[in-house]
């Protein structure tokens, strides 16, 4: 009966701890202002067994004209754009197209693939639009595995599958890397920056409450298992005496 009872809480405390956390695919740094030169890196998880990503697309929002890539070893990038409806004026003159996506493709060597637990980085060196401080852009992005899987880091920010954001600050501000949730900083908990009706921080506070309340129960699981044990261990010695 013991070993019964031992057994079935201490699959109580594993069923309550909470699961590793899954890897988002983000942006760093994720705190930029507007008008600034900045080296982004776009972080890609490899996250399926048996399987590795080979090619990542990600789609930018609108108001970026040019970006420039940087070498990533045994992986090509190729810059796509399309037309504007309106030029853009520009000190070297006007610009008609827009960056809309940059997309890597890996040769499938040991270098050249993502595989399963590891994780690249992707480096673009980009002008921030102007005139868009408090405001939260998505860089959304897809992401291709050898087996036909392709995973869409496009959802908000408490979405399953979030696409990485970056918040945008007021001129002549700094770069910095903010704590939020997975994908990037929460809008609205940096100053100047637009608040948004679906957050990462209350789905990050609300898992933190589960998780808190979860270890909580597994202590008092965790204890009633230790005064059992105490309590058997003394009815066997009274009765040897």
């Amino acid at each position: 009966m013991l070993k019964r009872t031992a057994l079935f809480c201490v699959t109580a405390v594993v069923l309550l701890l909470p699961a590793a956390a899954q890897a988002h695919v983000s942006v760093h740094p994720n705190t930029v202002p507007e008008g600034a030169f900045a080296t982004l890196n776009i972080r890609v998880p490899g996250e399926e067994e048996n399987a590795y990503a080979y090619k990542v697309a990600t789609l930018f929002p609108a108001g970026f004209i040019d970006v420039s890539i940087q070498n990533v070893p045994d992986w090509t990038a190729k810059v796509v754009t399309k037309k504007l409806a309106k030029p853009i004026q520009t000190d070297d003159g006007p610009v008609t197209e827009e960056v809309s996506q940059v997309i890597w493709t890996g040769n499938k060597s040991v270098d050249g693939r993502l595989d399963n637990g590891r994780f690249m980085q992707f480096p673009l060196s980009i002008a921030m639009p102007e005139g868009i401080a408090g405001k939260s852009l998505a860089f959304k992005t897809l992401e291709y595995y050898s087996n036909g899987k392709v995973v869409h880091w496009i959802g908000a920010p408490n979405a399953e599958l979030p696409a990485p954001t970056v918040n945008i600050t007021a001129k002549g501000g700094v770069l910095q890397d903010v704590a939020g949730g997975e994908a990037g900083p929460t809008p609205g908990e940096i100053p100047g920056a637009e608040a948004a009706p679906s957050s990462g921080s209350s789905s990050s506070s609300s898992s933190s409450d589960s998780a808190g309340k979860g270890l909580g129960i597994a202590a008092l699981i965790v204890g009633a298992l230790g005064l059992l044990t105490g309590g058997a261990a003394l009815v066997r010695s009274r009765r040897s005496a």
